[in-house]
């Protein structure tokens, strides 16, 4: 038995497919199936049922590639056991992060972290939720950067900020003329939205509570794949949408008059650094926890989670 044959079992139960599984360990479709022939004659057990596809583990399959997590996972702190040891921090680090902080966050902090720690490699995704989620489960991510809280069980959550969320009104829309704005003066019909499968969709849904008036359709018409597309479209028709901070932070003098704060308690989104509960790489999580909360505005820093919207 080898770690790579373990790393091989687990590709397969992650991917379930033999071709995708050898493709993502760089290897052959018939050398990884041979390694996994060997291992099955080693331990006398069958791990996979290779009659069903997509291919899926035995029982007693299931409860070896469980160990073979564990297995690896303790080999990975080992190895982070002597990083720390010898005062190194060196490795990879597997990045998930949501739609709607991407442009916004990652330039504030990538360059920098990458010319202060050249020897960790940070490879970021720019995915969902719950890709994120699934992915962080099944061990092809270490950490995710997203909103919440989740409450998923087996993820655990490092909170990095508490971002503001902000009305972007047209100064054709009735609530320009405001200075603060409740969530009930912001008409239905006029609520520019992301797309179903954004956290930030359902977090506006929450805060405007648009559950009951969702179900009419009619401001449901159009949905915008990513916030640049919302801000555009209130700058250029009439209407609303709702803004996170970070997103407000390279508005021109013109735009910034399109901004319309929420009265106090002001509501919040919540970001977090996720990661599984196995997670081993707890070094390297934690300068980039640090060098994150540094990059962000002030600001930001010093909001409070007096008000934090659902997601």
């Amino acid at each position: 038995m080898t770690f790579t044959q373990l790393e091989y079992i687990i590709a397969i139960d992650t991917y379930r497919h033999f071709a995708n599984a050898a493709e993502h360990c760089f290897i052959t479709q018939p050398t990884l199936s041979m390694q996994v022939q060997k291992l099955e004659e080693e331990l006398e057990i069958k791990i996979f049922d290779r009659s069903k596809q997509p291919v899926i583990p035995t029982e007693a399959g299931t409860e070896i590639i469980e160990q073979a997590r564990r297995i690896l996972s303790e080999k990975k702190m080992m190895a982070e056991i002597v990083q720390i040891k010898k005062g190194t921090l060196t490795g990879e680090l597997r990045i998930g992060i949501i739609p709607t902080l991407a442009p916004y966050l990652l330039p504030l902090f990538v360059q920098n972290f990458s010319k202060k720690y050249p020897q960790i490699k940070l490879i970021v995704n720019e995915i969902m939720t719950e890709n994120v989620i699934s992915r962080l489960r099944e061990g092809r991510i270490d950490a995710g950067i997203l909103v919440t809280p989740l409450q998923e069980n087996g993820i655990k959550e490092h909170v990095l900020f508490y971002e503001e969320l902000v009305a972007y009104v047209s100064k054709k829309n009735g609530v320009y003329k405001k200075n603060y704005l409740l969530a009930q003066d912001i008409d239905p019909n006029k609520l520019w939205l992301l797309e179903e499968g954004h956290c930030f969709r359902s977090q506006i849904v929450n805060l405007c509570e648009l559950r009951k008036a969702s179900r009419e359709g009619s401001h449901f018409e159009y949905e915008a794949g990513s916030i640049e597309t919302l801000r555009r479209m209130v700058e250029l028709n009439d209407g609303i949408t709702i803004l996170p901070e970070l997103a407000t932070m390279d508005l021109n003098k013109r735009q910034l008059q399109l901004i319309r704060h929420f009265k106090n308690p002001a509501p919040m989104r919540e970001v977090s650094l996720v990661v599984h509960r196995d997670f081993v790489k707890q070094r390297l999580m934690q300068v980039l926890i640090q060098e994150i909360i540094n990059a962000v505005p002030e600001k930001i820093r010093n909001n409070k989670s007096l008000y934090v919207v659902p997601v």
